[in-house]
């Protein structure tokens, strides 16, 4: 194969193409030859680098980089004047860049990688400034030139810096040129080309190139020796190179006495997660934490393990469940905190020998084996519900303990039936346990875990000052005639497909819950909820640490990421993306299903600095777990009714953080029509509105009700009750249709 091989568009968007995935994987898979000019060296932008190339560099290919030194003011000033050698100024300047700060365990594998190639030869580091009369500066140029074995060549250039902000984060875009392509493609191809040779061999005029052997030096340095023992993801870079740049991986139990848990030092749990441990201790270790987001579940759920496995002496297995994967490396970051190290079950666990490990886990602590008598597995609810998980879990006995992260999740018909019988102790952690609309999925969980050892409301934590004040703003907006008439037929539709239960109450069928899913979907696409937004929006569109809800999302059933995505919602995401990015020229970043883990940790990077992102625009990926307290402003377009999405959304807004007084809550408001055309409709005419109203006034009544500005929300929750009639509080039976 070759890169004619290979789909390519003619330009690409960073927040609508991933295009590490799109791009840069895809090309670099058959290249020999990978030639980059970028605007600045960095440990990031090496990481990035990275990215596709293994496979290029086992089949004997070669990298050539260029890139520009980050010079201070007081560097070029120093050079202007003559203090000190300005080769030994961009070397400091170099040096200083190369940092393991906040580097995550692949990023880390990747400098290793790379610190390898170098010292193989296969990577080549040139270092590009430009000086004339006016002084010295940096070299901005970003264009690269990647090369098959059959000559092929393919050439982009554009806006994108070699960085993680710049592929993940910033508005960028990168146009591509083939060599196989057009007269014009052909030429640009080869003037990329031309520019980038005359640079690299140092005949470009006012530009200079210089080669730093120290530089390569303290990579190898830094990167290769502190990682000679690890490997890096197989999957990621396979076929292995040579020069020890890949390993076979080690076992994480090197020294198996050390993987027990314990309360770090720095670690005081409150008194209400003391209390609540004690409750479930009471209760034979058996209950459940229904705990609002940002209270702390998640380190009292590991004290409640801590206590237990000190009360046993030692012996226990525990088996942890989360809904998705960033949730799992959530909790596998705090259990190490906590010394325990766990094995990570899911289809993109660095721990590819997984299933192995836990194999051989149950066998040793079924048998006693002196320091294997404690083991920690963590999953996915999907992976949990494989046959191969399944099939551990039934040999499974003795003392082991089951924990359920947003354990509402498991009430699901597909998920209830699974929950292991043969765990003694079992304890539930959420913030919404009550599943809306499903009597019996919450009965089934209370019945498996037990009581509620805690009930730590929303309330009652901002009252505390676990989480933060907020003010709440709800703005109406309205269908379109045509959104109305499909709203209606639809409402009609659901009409026929109500059951009555034997307790009285009733539900819809199977059909009934997709119809309704499908009017949900109308309803958070509502067209005018666009324009309002941009008038909400105007006067912060120079703030930071602001939050986009768009459309609800229905699970995923696999729990890769943890939503997939509607064709509708990723409109209303693109266009939402496209008028704050591009006509308010705001910095903004999807964070959606599209975006793995990796590239969510440099969200989340970005966004907590407050610098090169100003706004996160999401779906439902945010719900459950994300952990992203700088947020301050949130606007809510996607007009949810479910009770456990509309809490979990507020409670992302609601976690403290530095400098965070007070939280703001925009909330649009989907009415069926205008209040002053209700007025004069006979009661007929309005019959069908009432399901979508009583819904929405629910949520408004909720969140105004412990708001800062209460009756800022009052005024038109008034003139709604008054316009339908309503004088009284909706229950379920009146909101199923």
């Amino acid at each position: 194969m070759s890169l004619k091989d290979v789909q390519l568009k003619k330009e690409y968007r960073s927040l609508i193409d991933n295009v590490v995935q799109k791009f840069y994987i895809p090309t670099l898979k058959h290249a020999v030859m990978y030639q980059r000019a970028v605007g600045f060296f960095s440990s990031s932008s090496l990481v990035e680098i990275s990215k596709g190339i293994a496979a290029m560099a086992a089949a004997g290919g070669k990298i050539q980089l260029v890139a520009s030194p980050y010079l201070s003011d007081e560097d070029i000033e120093a050079i202007k004047k003559g203090y000190e050698d300005r080769e030994k100024i961009i070397e400091g300047a170099l040096l200083s860049q190369l940092s393991d700060d906040h580097m995550d365990f692949y990023s880390m594998e990747r400098l290793n990688l790379l610190a390898n190639l170098i010292a193989d030869g296969i990577l080549d580091i040139r270092i590009a400034y430009t000086e004339d009369k006016h002084g010295i500066g940096m070299y901005h140029e970003k264009m690269g030139i990647i090369t098959d074995a059959d000559g092929n060549k393919v050439a982009f250039s554009g806006s994108n810096n070699e960085s993680a902000s710049a592929m993940y984060v910033n508005y960028e875009t990168m146009d591509v040129f083939r060599s196989w392509g057009d007269e014009s493609e052909r030429d640009r191809v080869n003037l990329k080309q031309n520019a980038f040779l005359s640079i690299w061999n140092d005949f470009e005029p006012n530009i200079h190139v210089l080669e730093f052997p120290k530089i390569t030096d303290a990579m190898i340095e830094k990167y290769r020796k502190k990682l000679a023992n690890f490997s890096v993801d197989r999957e990621q870079f396979r076929p292995a190179i040579s020069g020890n740049a890949l390993h076979e991986p080690t076992t994480p139990y090197e020294s198996t006495n050390s993987n027990y848990p314990k309360i770090p030092e720095n670690v005081q749990l409150h008194e209400y997660q003391l209390e609540a441990i004690a409750s479930w201790v009471g209760e034979n270790y058996r209950g459940i934490f229904d705990m609002a987001t940002g209270t702390g579940k998640t380190y009292t759920g590991i004290g409640a393990l801590t206590k237990l496995y000190d009360d046993l002496a030692g012996s226990l297995g525990v088996v942890i469940v989360c809904p998705y994967q960033h949730l799992v490396e959530q909790w596998v970051e705090d259990l190490e905190k906590f010394n325990i190290k766990p094995i990570i079950g899911h289809s993109a666990s660095k721990q590819k020998d997984w299933l192995d490990r836990l194999t051989n886990a149950v066998r040793y602590q079924k048998l006693g084996i002196a320091g294997r008598s404690f083991f920690c597995f963590i999953c996915t609810n999907a992976t949990f519900a494989t046959k191969k998980v399944q099939t551990q879990i039934q040999k499974m006995s003795g003392n082991i303990l089951f924990i359920a992260d947003e354990a509402h999740n498991l009430g699901a018909r597909n998920y209830k039936k699974l929950m292991p019988e043969n765990f003694p102790y079992r304890l539930g952690l959420s913030a919404t346990l009550e599943r809306h609309g499903d009597e019996e999925g919450t009965e089934a969980l209370t019945t498996y875990f037990g009581k509620k050892c805690i009930e730590y409301s929303l309330d009652r934590a901002i009252k505390e000052k676990k989480l933060t004040p907020y003010r709440y703003y709800p703005i109406p907006v309205y269908l379109t005639s045509e959104e109305y008439d499909e709203y209606e037929i639809l409402t009609k539709d659901i009409a026929k497909h109500v059951k009555k239960l034997k307790n009285g109450k009733v539900k819809l069928d199977d059909m009934g819950e997709l119809l309704a899913m499908k009017r949900a979907r109308l309803i958070a696409a509502a067209s005018e909820k666009i324009e309002a937004l941009r008038e909400a929006i105007l006067p912060y569109r120079n703030d930071n640490y602001i939050l986009v809800y768009c459309g609800a999302a229905s699970l995923q059933p696999e729990g890769e990421y943890g939503a997939v995505d509607d064709e509708s919602e990723l409109r209303q995401i693109d266009i939402v993306t496209d008028m704050l990015g591009n006509e308010l020229d705001m910095k903004v970043s999807q964070f959606t299903s599209k975006e793995d883990m990796d590239e969510r940790a440099i969200l989340k990077q970005e966004f907590a600095k407050g610098e090169n992102l100003q706004a996160l625009i999401a779906i439902k990926c945010l719900d459950e777990g994300v952990n992203i307290p700088q947020i301050r402003t949130a606007f809510i377009l996607a007009s949810t009714t479910n009770p456990k999405e509309y809490i979990q959304r507020r409670g992302r807004v609601l976690r403290l953080a530095a400098g965070k007084e007070c939280a703001e809550i925009y909330d649009f408001i989907t009415l069926p029509r205008p209040l002053s055309q209700v007025y004069s409709l006979p009661t007929e005419y309005t019959q069908y509105d009432n399901s979508l109203v009583l819904r929405e006034l629910t949520r408004m009544e909720e969140f105004a009700r412990i708001a800062d500005n209460p009756l800022d929300s009052h005024d038109l929750i008034f003139k709604i009750r008054d316009a339908y009639h309503i004088q009284y509080e909706p229950d379920d039976q009146e909101l199923i249709m």
